[in-house]
């Protein structure tokens, strides 16, 4: 009896081992993650401006379920601060820049790798990320800090406009996301008020840019976007 229910441990450890891959060991180096199934349920098209129409469900280079998917698949990630999530989604060789107000300068922007980004919260170097808007003095400021102030300040996982290729609010700063991005594709979560009494003065937005990889959609920049003086 003994036997043959060590035999069965021993079959099934063995089944398993050749469906899912060696165990991994305690020592073994974690590595930068592939970008993960895309599964969250985007909005319904009613509630989403675009430019284009796919009725199509599989990865394709004009497919805006999965381009919406792996975009609320980030978005949820900087909510919830798992970087391990949203460094799946970097560009393995290009990485993913940053842009503080709207206007894309790839001279200015900084570019963090995959790695860079899934250790977000262990990097205390201070970055210069460009300047502040109306004042002129530079932005330094950590990763976190940055992300903070220039990614995730507002809940975008919330954000009442979601525009597809489409610019959802403007101000006086230039919109070049289609120039400097020309091969990528974009998603604009926008909050259009923060506040009632601030009249849309203190509008802000989320954009993230994509460009197609060979099965998933790859995230290659950031822009941060509001009202500018």
């Amino acid at each position: 009896m003994k036997r043959s229910i060590l035999l069965l441990f021993l079959f099934t450890l063995a089944a398993g081992v050749l469906v899912g891959g060696w165990l991994p060991m305690p020592w073994d180096k974690p590595a930068v993650p592939s970008p993960p199934a895309l599964t969250n349920t985007p909005p319904s098209s009613d509630s989403v401006g675009t430019q284009t129409d796919s009725s199509q469900t599989s990865f394709n280079r004009s497919d805006n379920f999965t381009l919406l998917n792996a975009a609320f698949t980030v978005v949820n990630a900087l909510r919830q601060q798992d970087y391990h999530t949203m460094s799946a989604f970097v560009h393995p060789e290009k990485g993913v820049t940053f842009t503080p107000y709207s206007t894309v300068d790839p001279e200015v922007d900084l570019t963090f790798s995959q790695e860079q980004i899934m250790n977000l919260t262990q990097d205390t170097a201070v970055y210069t990320w460009g300047t502040v808007d109306g004042r002129g003095s530079p932005i330094e400021l950590t990763m976190a800090q940055y992300f903070q102030r220039y990614v995730f300040n507002a809940d975008y996982s919330q954000a009442p406009q979601i525009g597809v290729d489409r610019i959802q609010m403007r101000g006086n700063a230039l919109e070049n996301i289609e120039e400097a991005y020309p091969q990528g594709r974009f998603v604009d979560f926008c909050f259009p008020q923060l506040n009632k009494a601030n009249e849309g003065l203190d509008w802000c937005s989320l954009k993230l840019i994509f460009e197609p990889g060979e099965q998933s959609w790859l995230l290659v920049g950031v822009v941060h976007g509001e009202w500018t003086i």
